[in-house]
């Protein structure tokens, strides 16, 4: 027995330095992180696109729909509509850093120039514009019938918002705080851009994108791409813009420049929102099954992730570096060639853009009550 137990430490004391030098593997690097708005489950589901899972759930008051990034690319903005609250999150921590008091915010974006807040609110049918850097009201427009989303022209000196329930879009001028006119479009118009000089609206009460010339308010069939055309989205390099469709559950890839469909995804689940990762990955909220699409362009590869109810607005944060070897801003895509086209577009990308928010990430971290201000006296967030 003796001679057994010398031999068995004899061979630990031989596979000891071995076994020292045996080191654990190097841990997969965090990926792009993505915020998905579960408007039907009052959360924001915060997913890791390296692992494809969902690390947590950020709760909200109701219901949140749009989230848009702050001008100088610090900090995402989600409106909580029921809950009649706007939501500043931190975008690399995913924590909240304070809440402020807005009626009913479904639809909100900033003005090109970083001046103005706009807000669309479908259920009280009213826009409002209010002081980005203060959250002054500056006006209100009663505006029947369900105003729904926002674009602006790249000057900032227009806003145009679709008015779901009467057909029509709307150009408030921001300068003298007035509707300009009001223009029929076609039933139930939902997403607009502004591209190329004139806005594209999605149709849902048809199959089609229209384009409207805001100097002549010529309105012309610009493509089709199914029942329930919804939204549209410019892709960062510019070349193509990604269209949905709801009830026929797809998403059409469209040549910037000639307005024809060259592609069509058939995507079952409803798709709505689309934001784009650095590489050109398309990400999509699936409205009606509570799924979050990835969609490569380039291979066809597609993936789901399972999020919460009704995922409808959707926003990616890059957790990379750029060429210059810095950490990418929630604002990278104000850099390049696509962000003279969009809801908030540029006259010219942004050469800041992109790296304006040079914090290093932060570590995931589960979230801790926040204090906030909602409007009247402090609570805490939880």
């Amino acid at each position: 027995m003796l001679r057994r137990s010398v031999l068995l430490s004899g061979l630990a004391t031989l596979a000891g330095p071995a076994a020292a030098q045996t080191v654990a593997p190097p841990a997969t690097p965090p990926g792009d992180k993505i915020f998905v708005l579960n408007s039907g489950d009052a959360s924001i589901s915060l997913l890791d696109a390296g692992t494809r899972t969902e690390i947590r759930r950020i709760p909200v008051l109701r219901e949140v729909h749009h989230l848009v990034v702050t001008p100088d690319g610090s900090q995402l903005v989600v409106g909580d509509s029921g809950g009649n609250e706007l939501f500043f999150l931190d975008p690399l921590a995913g924590t909240v850093l304070r809440r402020e008091r807005i009626s009913n915010p479904y639809h909100l974006e900033y003005s090109p120039d970083g001046r103005f807040l706009v807000v669309a609110s479908l259920r009280r049918d009213q826009i409002d514009i209010y002081e980005a850097d203060t959250l002054r009201l500056l006006q209100r427009f009663r505006q029947p019938d369900k105003p729904s989303h926002i674009a602006f022209s790249p000057d900032s000196a227009w806003a145009y918002v679709t008015l779901q329930g009467s057909g029509q879009v709307a150009a408030v001028d921001l300068e003298a705080r007035s509707t300009a006119w009001i223009q029929d479009i076609g039933p139930e118009p939902a997403g607009i851009i502004w591209h190329r000089g004139r806005l594209l609206v999605g149709l849902m009460g048809r199959e089609d994108f229209v384009a409207l010339d805001p100097r002549t308010r010529e309105v012309t069939t610009a493509f089709r791409v199914g029942r329930g055309a919804h939204n549209l989205f410019p892709a960062p390099d510019g070349r193509h813009l990604y269209a949905t469709s709801r009830v026929d559950s797809r998403i059409a890839q469209v040549d910037a420049e000639t307005l024809e469909v060259s592609r069509v995804f058939e995507i079952p689940g409803g798709p709505d929102c689309i934001a784009f990762d650095p590489d050109g990955r398309v990400w999509a909220t699936l409205r009606w099954i509570g799924r979050t699409l990835m969609l490569d362009p380039a291979t066809g590869e597609q993936a789901q992730i399972r999020v919460g109810r009704s995922p409808h607005g959707i926003f990616v944060m890059p957790r990379r570096q750029t060429a210059e070897g810095r950490p990418m801003g929630a604002d990278f895509a104000f850099a390049m060639p696509g962000a003279r086209s969009g809801p908030r577009p540029l006259p010219q990308p942004a050469t800041a853009g992109g790296t304006i928010f040079r914090a290093a990430p932060a570590p995931d971290v589960p979230a801790t009550p926040v204090r906030v201000n909602a409007g009247g006296p402090a609570s805490v967030w939880r």
